[in-house]
């Protein structure tokens, strides 16, 4: 085929028509006009739902949480530090449900208690750092028949039972520690929108939706301190909780990591090194520690000299690790316990298939 010149192409460009042109640019007008309809619609649904959640608020009457005694022990003073993630809120199998979720949420709250009383018989331990790291709900529309696989829509999710539900667990907490304080992190179930999310502002997170309500419920007690990164604008996917010289915990999802079969090692090892070469040329913030979800089966591991992480799920023998992992982990949750200078100190995987008796 003999090779055009540049005026042949100069000419065949300009036999393009007017009206070819002008039917192109109408359907590009159209595509933005459709673009900027789904940004209104979602606009007009945040602002229902923030509204109807702040009368929901409005209208309750949350009895006051009782404090602890005081300690006046600070020696050795460790700090609990309990994982949430990956309760999947409204997702239904054989064995999980909306009532499941409630029920292990609650017994995991009872069981840091039971924990942080054992190890102050040889430090004390005033505060808890709770560190949220995702995908608290299940979401909606996250992929092709989904509707069909949950208990409750996305809005009971986020403005009716997890606030119930979360509500419940930091009371528990408030009773038995003097401070708490509530780092939290989105995750990828919280994405608006399924397959068409990308027309989402990519701040727009039900996980952070929820993370704000609880915010504004607990607004009259002091002793309790969210830490939920507005998007501006962005995802917003990470936050280091700052516990201490040796306790600074970067928190994320985990969806950031990429797999194909089991836990992705290499995945983590290329993540968690970039991020702390990141670090050390100041272009994020330092930490010592990792931990995130996603993968529903605790492990942990360690990358050169930073301890990583992974937590459970609340979920019974969860498909998902069974067909992206082959493994089956069982409903459980990390618990932590650091000294802010020596960092973690001791640490348990809370198993959360038995029930309370």
């Amino acid at each position: 085929m003999a090779k055009r010149s540049k005026e042949e192409i100069t000419e065949l460009l300009a036999e393009v028509t007017d009206g070819k042109y002008a039917e192109l640019k109408a359907t590009n007008e159209r595509l933005l006009k459709r673009i900027d309809k789904l940004k209104d619609k979602n606009a007009d649904m945040m602002e229902a739902v923030y509204r109807a959640v702040k009368d929901g608020i409005l209208s309750l009457d949350l009895p006051p949480i009782k404090p602890p005694p005081k300690s006046r022990k600070t020696a050795g003073e460790e700090i609990c530090v309990p994982l949430l993630s990956d309760i999947q809120l409204a997702k239904t199998t054989p064995t999980y449900d909306t009532a499941t979720a409630e029920e292990r949420v609650v017994q995991y709250a009872h069981k840091i208690s039971e924990l942080a009383r054992l190890q102050r018989q040889s430090h004390p331990v005033k505060k808890a750092a709770v560190l949220c790291l995702g995908d608290i709900v299940e979401g909606e529309l996250i992929f092709p028949g989904q509707s069909h696989l949950i208990d409750a829509s996305l809005y009971r999710q986020v403005t009716v039972d997890g606030p119930r539900i979360l509500h419940k667990f930091f009371s528990i907490l408030l009773s038995e520690f003097e401070e708490v304080d509530v780092y939290w992190v989105i995750g990828n179930h919280g994405a608006l929108g399924g397959r068409s999310r990308r027309d989402y502002n990519p701040e727009t997170n039900a996980d952070r939706m929820l993370g704000k309500i609880l915010e504004t419920m607990f607004a009259n007690e002091p002793r309790i301190k969210f830490i939920v990164p507005d998007g501006g604008n962005e995802r917003n996917w990470y936050l280091v909780a700052d516990l201490g010289l040796k306790a600074k915990f970067m928190c994320f999802h985990g969806d950031q990591i990429r797999g194909h079969a089991g836990i992705p090692w290499y995945g983590y090892n290329k993540k968690i090194l970039g991020w702390k070469s990141l670090a050390a040329n100041g272009l994020m913030e330092n930490f010592t520690h990792a931990v995130c979800g996603h993968y529903h089966t605790p492990t942990t591991m360690y990358i050169n000299d930073t301890r990583v992480w992974v937590n459970g799920s609340t979920e019974s023998y969860n498909t998902f690790a069974q067909e992206q992992l082959a493994s089956m982990g069982r409903p459980s949750q990390f618990c932590l316990f650091v000294k802010p200078n020596k960092g973690v100190t001791a640490e348990y995987l809370v198993n959360l298939e038995e029930t309370n008796e």
